[in-house]
């Protein structure tokens, strides 16, 4: 007697979900032309160091900067959405609300308020200096005499692979002080003044622009937002990144500063059925 096997293979996809450490920034929004110009709020900061996502391709979108006293520009990735940072406000006018705050404007503005950060600061009653724009981690600063109000703390990420801070709010402005309202951290935007023009938020950063100050009163644009999804470099043949990529600690990095697209594809399996003849 003789005994054969007849066997297939046949491939199918895994409807598996992946899960992935995302970062979504919005753009920063910008501060405001006045002699006494609120900072610029920072974008929305959303972080999720456990997203689960589907079999997919999910478009990106990296929110610009706002220009000077407008709102910035939302960034998403598949259902995570980071708002737009609030505007400064001008002479005796409110931050605008986003996803921080911008500072109020001269003499009677208030901060805005953040809705995934934290709240613009005031202005100066008595001198009509104006205040910080909000940042993700900490609330504008109030302006006080002469001085405008500093901007408010951003959040650190390591999720790049190194620690970097996102959505800093920007200083306020003020028409006399000789010295600089500080951003939130180092290198985000301070106000103008008497001495110096207010200074732009950092591309990708999510930072709020600086508030105009004396000097020519206009305020800074916004910085621009940034996405950033990381996975194991040990699944990455399941996942097409749109945007640059770099490794670090077993991770693969996908980078966004503009906007592009992110696939993931189910991981391939195989069924086997097999039939044994005798003859």
């Amino acid at each position: 007697m003789l005994t054969y096997a007849f066997g297939v293979s046949v491939p199918f996809a895994s409807a598996t979900a992946g899960t992935l450490n995302v970062m979504v920034v919005g753009g920063g929004g910008g501060g405001d032309s006045s002699s006494y110009g609120g900072g610029g709020g920072a974008g929305g900061y959303q972080a999720n160091s456990a997203f689960v996502i589907t079999p997919g391709t999910y478009n990106i979108v990296i929110g610009g900067g706002g220009a000077v006293g407008t709102v910035g520009n939302p960034s998403s990735f598949s259902t995570i959405t980071g708002n737009g940072g609030g505007k400064g406000g001008t002479a005796n006018t409110n931050g605008g609300n986003g996803g921080s705050g911008g500072g109020g404007g001269a003499t009677s503005g208030l901060g805005g308020t953040g809705n995934q950060g934290s709240n613009g600061g005031n202005s100066s009653a008595s001198t009509g200096d104006s205040g910080g724009g909000g940042g993700s981690g900490g609330v504008g600063g109030n302006a006080s005499s002469g001085l405008g109000g500093v901007g408010g703390a951003g959040t650190a990420n390591s999720i790049s692979g190194a620690s970097v801070t996102y959505a800093c709010g920007a200083g306020g402005g003020s028409n006399s002080a000789g010295t600089r309202a500080a951003g939130g951290c180092a290198g985000a935007a301070g106000g103008g003044t008497s001495s110096f023009s207010a200074q732009a938020g950092a591309a990708n950063t999510g930072g709020g622009g600086g508030g105009g100050g004396g000097l020519d009163s206009t305020g800074g644009v916004g910085g621009s937002g940034i996405v950033i999804i990381a996975y194991p470099t040990t699944d990455a043949a399941n996942y097409t990144c749109g945007g640059a990529t770099t490794t670090s600690g077993g991770n693969t990095i996908c980078t966004f500063t503009a906007n592009g697209s992110f696939t993931y594809t189910a991981a391939s399996a195989s069924f086997s059925f097999w039939q044994w003849l005798d003859f």
